[in-house]
Parts: C-alpha cells; sequence; structure tokens
C-alpha cells in the first residue's frame, strides 16, 4: 500500500488528468470539449462523488460514484461509473483504497447498494472486484446509438 497518497475530491484542475485517464480506459481520444462541459456538471451534482489518488501531487487513479433513489430498491443506491488506475501504480492498493471511501461515503449516507459494471472485454476486472467484496448478480444489455 502506498503511504503516501493522498485521497480528495475531484476539482476542476483535475479535468486534464480525468479526461487522459478516462481515453486511456476507453481505448479513444474523446472529444474535450465535450468531455469538459459533462466533467463540471458531474462534479457539481450533489449525488455524485468524484474521488482523486495523488502521489506527491501527481494524479495515480481516481473513481466516479453516482447515486440516485430507485423504487425497486425502495431507496438511495450508488453505482461507480468510471474506476482508472495509472498503470505504474496497479497492485498496490490504490484502488482499494479509493473502493474503501466508496464504501464509507454509502455507509455514511445509508445507500442500499454499490454496483459496478465492467466491459466484457475487461476479463481482469472480474476477479479485482469479487476481491473487493462485490458479487456478480447481474446482466447488463446495453444498446449503442
Amino acid at each position: 500500500m502506498q503511504s503516501n497518497l493522498q485521497i480528495r475530491k475531484v476539482q476542476t484542475q483535475d479535468l486534464n488528468f480525468v479526461f487522459k485517464s478516462i481515453c486511456e480506459l476507453e481505448n479513444e481520444e474523446l472529444n474535450f470539449e465535450i468531455f469538459a462541459a459533462i466533467f463540471n456538471e458531474n462534479i457539481a451534482n450533489p449525488n455524485n462523488l468524484y474521488l482523486i489518488a495523488e502521489n506527491e501531487n501527481e494524479g495515480v487513479g481516481f473513481i466516479s460514484f453516482h447515486t440516485q433513489n430507485l423504487l425497486h430498491h425502495n431507496g438511495r443506491v450508488g453505482e461507480i461509473q468510471e474506476f482508472f488506475i495509472n498503470q505504474n501504480h496497479r497492485g498496490k492498493g490504490v484502488g482499494r483504497q479509493l473502493i474503501e471511501k466508496i464504501m464509507q461515503y454509502a455507509e455514511e449516507h445509508n445507500l442500499k447498494s454499490i454496483e459496478v459494471t465492467t466491459n466484457k472485454r475487461r476479463v481482469e476486472n472480474v476477479m479485482i472486484y469479487e476481491n473487493l467484496g462485490f458479487t456478480l448478480s447481474h446482466n447488463k444489455f446495453t444498446i449503442y446509438k
């Protein structure tokens, strides 16, 4: 585990780090202007929690967590939307620390559950999430337009 790691809420000045991270995660160069508008909207939304992990003022990972009230859960649930750890910092406990902060937030806000979806091409993520205490309980179907 990295001892000099700081975890804090994402701020507007973290845009470039998050943009580069998401582009790497998605293996695609996204439109920066559209991304920036969505980023600013999302970090300003009180139902969302965006966290960055820093090592001596260098971003090494981040996580985005969106919450909402759902009828079928009879309460508020949260879903991890994006979760990225820089390649050089994987396997060092950074992701676990970010997830622990999300779990703490969920406990403090009485969330019914925490959900996460991972792309089928990221086979290694299933084991990572299972090791963090998640169970594979649903299938997710998608239509792209």
